[in-house]
């Protein structure tokens, strides 16, 4: 999300300290109002209150906007301070609200602002780090048990009657096996790999992970190269961000190096797993399973390969939502809010330029 503040004074723009620190008086005590602009909130979800936002004057919100409407929006209503989460930012945006003085993204990455063009004019950007990293671990392990543990068989054998008709208390297949023992390899060793990784462990994994930029961690986990953790891997989670060393990392060939009875998982981003790679291995059963919260393209392509798998026990797909439990879209919002207020006052957070 992006919050965009009009007529705010940058205190850049001042020749001495007290210029400056009345400015700033005037602003927080509602002398001068300021105005923000929501572009997307649709992408935190509407039962996270704004109200909050209203303590910097007024407030302006759109459930989405295309790249055509944010100009038009800015154009509209002179914004201070424009909070966005997926709407571009960029030098067409910019220049239609010539007294924009930060853009407030609500979200890690921030390559939808031109931060060039900002750091140019003097306008902040900041971003939100930190607030999912729970979330997404969670999100991890809900995902594996859904395919490990085969839950969409043994739902759709009980609801289909078929269990009322058995004359056994229990069912034995599909097989399913324990955590115990395994392997578990992380690409992409952060916050949220370290999270996955210990929780892997007090489940009695063996965890391996590989580093893309060749960096070695102080941690207790083996840091193997690409083809080792391929090889020896029960499970691989991916974490990692997208850039040059991981883009299309899980391709075809390198997807038949893991083992057949392996579950593939990403959380990280979508184009480190070649989608139509993916569901050619899955259809060949090169392995077992895979479990997605992300895609190459998002919303997903209505062409990707990957929705010609309907077998749930061999591929299930979330919406990019391992980030959004309640509590971390608070968190975000939360986040975003302290980063404006701290703007008004002069101060230093979350600043990326």
């Amino acid at each position: 999300m992006v919050v965009i503040i009009v007529g705010f004074y940058n205190g850049n723009e001042c020749d001495n300290a007290d210029d400056r620190n009345y400015r700033r008086k005037s602003v927080c005590g509602r002398e001068s109002k300021m105005k923000i602009l929501m572009l997307d909130t649709v992408t935190f979800g509407e039962d996270i209150s704004l109200e909050k936002f209203k303590d910097f004057g007024e407030v302006v919100t759109y459930s989405n906007s295309t790249h055509e409407e944010a100009v038009a929006r800015v154009r509209e209503h002179k914004p201070d301070v424009i909070i966005t989460n997926k709407v571009v930012i960029d030098k067409d945006v910019f220049e239609a609200g010539a007294d924009i003085k930060m853009v407030a993204e609500a979200a890690t990455g921030y390559n939808n602002i031109d931060t060039g063009y900002a750091k140019e004019h003097g306008i902040r950007v900041s971003n939100v780090a930190g607030y999912s990293t729970q979330s997404v671990i969670q999100h991890t392990f809900a995902l594996l048990f859904y395919v490990y543990e085969k839950m969409r068989a043994y739902d759709d054998y009980v609801k289909s009657g078929e269990y009322a008709k058995s004359v056994c208390f229990t069912h034995l297949t599909p097989v399913f096996n324990e955590l115990s023992g395994k392997t578990w390899g992380i690409v992409g060793l952060g916050n949220i790999g370290r999270g996955v990784a210990k929780i892997a462990q007090d489940f009695g994994c063996k965890v391996l992970y590989y580093s893309a930029s060749g960096h070695r961690q102080d941690v207790p986990y083996e840091c193997v190269t690409l083809d080792e953790l391929l090889n020896k891997s029960d499970i691989i989670s991916i974490h990692a961000p997208l850039n040059d060393k991981t883009k299309n990392l899980f391709n075809y060939e390198n997807i038949c190096k893991m083992k057949r009875e392996a579950v593939l998982l990403n959380l990280g981003r979508g184009p480190v797993v070649n989608d139509a790679d993916l569901a050619r291995a899955l259809k060949e059963n090169i392995i077992a399973a895979a479990a997605l919260d992300v895609v190459e393209t998002e919303p997903i392509a209505k062409d990707n390969p990957l929705l010609g798998i309907t077998d749930s026990n061999k591929l299930i797909i979330t919406p990019h939502i391992a980030w959004a439990t309640y509590e971390a879209r608070t968190r975000l919002m939360d986040i975003v809010y302290e980063n404006i207020r701290s703007f008004v006052n002069g101060e230093a957070k979350n600043v990326v330029v």
